[in-house]
Order: structure tokens, then sequence, then C-alpha cells
């Protein structure tokens, strides 16, 4: 991947500039292309640690990552996305497997529960999670939730 710049920051962390960028991308994506209005900014940025790829200055691919206990048991991944811009080149997979080593890293657990759309099970299935069977719609767009533990893991 050239060029690109990978960040990681608590949201206290984060700067007016690089915050604003990331809630653009955020909303580019989740609200904009899914045509899916609901309310973007949850109240939960101040307790993630959020992971981002720049390239040329613009958000390419995000993510936000907690601790066990706050949206799950375990550690969980969301807000997951990559860009339209910088869309099929495994710039979501580069992004996953920082996630998941960040959680390893900082948490120090490899439990990790996710709420993926539902056209990304293979995706994530890749990256060892497995469904847990349990089917719901977020948002009127269907969701599985998904554990990935170092029992699944996969590399």
């Amino acid at each position: 991947m050239e060029n690109f710049i990978w960040k990681i920051k608590t949201f206290d962390e984060q700067s007016a500039h690089e915050l604003h960028a990331v809630l653009k991308a955020r909303i580019d994506v989740f609200v904009v292309e899914q045509n899916c209005p609901y309310p973007e900014v949850d109240g939960d940025d101040p307790k993630a640690v959020h992971l981002w790829a720049e390239h040329n200055g613009n958000v390419a691919a995000y993510c936000r990552i907690f601790q066990p206990g706050i949206k799950y048991d375990e550690s969980s991944i969301g807000r997951v996305l990559t860009t339209q811009k910088y869309r099929n080149i495994n710039l979501g997979k580069t992004l996953m497997k920082f996630a998941i080593a960040t959680v390893e890293a900082r948490f120090r657990t490899n439990s990790i529960r996710i709420s993926a759309q539902d056209y990304l099970l293979s995706f994530y299935t890749e990256l060892g999670f497995v469904a847990t069977g349990k089917s719901y719609l977020e948002d009127e767009i269907p969701h599985s939730e998904m554990l990935r533990s170092l029992i699944c893991s996969a590399d």
C-alpha cells in the first residue's frame, strides 16, 4: 500500500481536523452511500480507540475498537469502512488485521465480537470470525453477530 499513513488514537488524542475527516468518511459510507439515515454520532466515540489509514490527507479506511465490557463482554471492532475511492485493493483486510493486532496488544485478549453486515460475512470469516447464529436488522440492514477467538483465529 503506497503512501498510506496509519494512525491509531484515542478520542482525546485526535485533532479536530482528524475527527472531522473520520466523521465525514463514516457519514459518507454509512449514511449517504447506504441511504440509511441514522444517528451516526452515537456517543461511543470517546470510549473507542480509532484506527484509520490516510492517503493524500483523505481517510481511506477506518474502524473503532472497544475494550471488553463496553459493547460486549469481549472486545469489539465496529464502524469498519473503506471509502469508495480505495476499495478493491485489500485495504479493508489490512485494516482488520491491524485492528485485531491492536486488540491483542492493548487489551491482552483475542476474543472479539462484531456486528457484521450480512453481505460481508465471508470477508469476516476469512479473518477468523464465526457467526454466532444471532441475526437481526439494524437500521433496516441485515446483520449477524460474529465472534473471533484464539480457537477459531486465522492469519
